[in-house]
């Protein structure tokens, strides 16, 4: 299709298919996004980087916290029980494999009830300290007010020793 205005020709090309027209307004619209999709390209790359900075030192700092306190005690544990469920020539594999998995069983159970109650009982001791810095307070108060009062009756007596 042509149109011509008046000492210049301009062509303007229709697609002839619905198809054709989308994918004509698809290219164009895909050519004013280019540069905002490629500024969020980078700055996303930057935010990830700054992500893996933050990261890094503390990966680092909880796996060395691991390995120096939780991996020898997993280690030394599952030693020991290695040597109790090293198979006997005429012993049966099942029953000390049941009875490691129960002792897991219990101890993690054990150490949860532990962790709870001693939560709890820091919680018990924080309110104690509390209570007991309120009443020491309390009594502080009191104790100055009356000495206050005293104060005050004896300031407020003449002086018996100028009258003699």
């Amino acid at each position: 299709m042509s149109l011509t205005l008046k000492k210049r020709r301009v062509v303007i090309e229709m697609p002839a298919t619905w198809m054709g027209q989308m994918k004509t307004r698809a290219a164009q619209t895909g050519q004013r996004l280019a540069p905002m999709a490629d500024q969020a390209k980078v700055v996303a790359a930057q935010r990830i980087e700054d992500a893996r900075y933050w990261a890094a030192p503390r990966l680092e700092s909880a796996a060395h916290g691991f390995e120096e306190q939780v991996a020898p005690k997993v280690s030394s544990m599952l030693t020991a029980a290695a040597r109790r469920i090293d198979p006997k020539p005429t012993r049966s594999r099942r029953w000390p494999t049941l009875v490691l998995l129960t002792g897991l069983a219990v101890g993690t159970i054990g150490y949860m009830f532990y962790r709870r109650n001693a939560q709890q009982w820091t919680e018990h001791m924080k309110d104690s300290a509390s209570d007991a810095s309120r009443w020491v307070n309390e009594k502080a108060d009191r104790t100055a007010e009356s000495a206050d009062q005293m104060a005050a009756k004896v300031s407020s007596r003449p002086d018996e020793h100028k009258m003699s």
